[in-house]
């Protein structure tokens, strides 16, 4: 049986969806915190698994019967090391033989802006450290994160971020969702990396003309300076903590960090994953 932690989150649902064209339900636990959430999971005959990354009785339970699992990141970004490594520690105290987890794919861990993205790193470093057979899914930035970092007005006022002309191999998380189950169904975790990224990489002014030739109006990209974008935010009610964790995005998309091309995702799926203007008009509705 397949746990799939974080289960009633996008990535996890996306995941989820396509395990079940593949597997029977009774092969498939989701691992949730709010059971209320699950209603949806349980139906379709899934089993749910109710525990928290904080409790470690509650993640012991939920290993039981269990042979695999996909430890889908947290977004407790502050805690994220160590509540993976409670993860972790649950599985090999239950007998589970493997494990996989979604990282983030960024070319120098050394060299990288947005401190956070660390975490990633020291989760393969415990993951690889535990014994168990792994598989870590590397992944580039979410084509559907683009109107978040663009801000409610950009087919409106166009895109102003401080990302100057760096490149990102932007990939639908629907599509990386889909990958990374084929991926879980085949049952072979052989300690491999896969990097999943779209088959071309794109600018944000490449983002803009794609916008453009979608809406049949002009939208122009202006590689803003930081104080600029740092007064935008504000003016649009952004934490500081946000703030600072957006510009460290941008500084690493500035500086060529997620400008990594990978067939990882297209060997995955079978098929060429979709390219920005694809993209675009589903995330943006258009």
């Amino acid at each position: 049986m397949i746990l799939i932690t974080g289960a009633t989150g996008q990535l996890g649902g996306a995941v989820i969806n396509q395990l079940l064209q593949l597997l029977p339900a009774n092969e498939i636990a989701a691992l949730v915190r709010d059971e209320q959430k699950s209603k949806g999971l349980k139906e379709k005959g899934i089993d749910i698994r109710i525990g928290n990354y904080d409790n470690m009785n509650s993640l012991d339970m939920a290993m039981l019967g269990i042979n695999s699992v996909l430890l889908i990141a947290g977004t407790d970004e502050d805690n994220r090391v160590r509540q993976h490594q409670q993860i972790v520690d649950a599985a090999k105290k239950a007998g589970v033989k493997n494990i996989a987890y979604t990282s983030r794919t960024l070319k120098d861990r050394t060299t990288m802006a947005n401190k956070l993205m660390e975490g990633h790193f020291k989760s393969e470093d415990y993951i690889l450290g535990s014994g168990l057979n792994y598989i870590i899914f590397r992944n580039v930035l979410y084509m559907d994160t683009i109107p978040a970092f663009g801000g409610p007005n950009v087919l409106d006022i166009g895109i102003n971020l401080p990302a100057g002309n760096g490149k990102v191999a932007f990939a639908l998380r629907s599509e990386m969702g889909e990958a990374i189950a084929n991926v879980l169904a085949e049952g072979s975790y052989d300690n491999d990396f896969y990097h999943l990224t779209g088959n071309e990489s794109y600018s944000f002014g490449d983002v803009a003309e794609a916008l453009s030739q979608l809406t049949n109006k002009e939208i122009k990209y202006f590689p803003a300076d930081l104080d600029f974008f740092t007064a935008k935010m504000k003016e649009r009610g952004v934490t500081e903590g946000q703030i600072e964790r957006a510009i460290g995005f941008m500084t690493d998309i500035k500086n060529g960090q997620e400008d990594e091309i990978s067939p990882d995702l297209e060997n995955l799926l079978g098929r060429k994953p979709v390219n920005i203007r694809e993209g675009l008009k589903l995330v943006f509705k258009i």
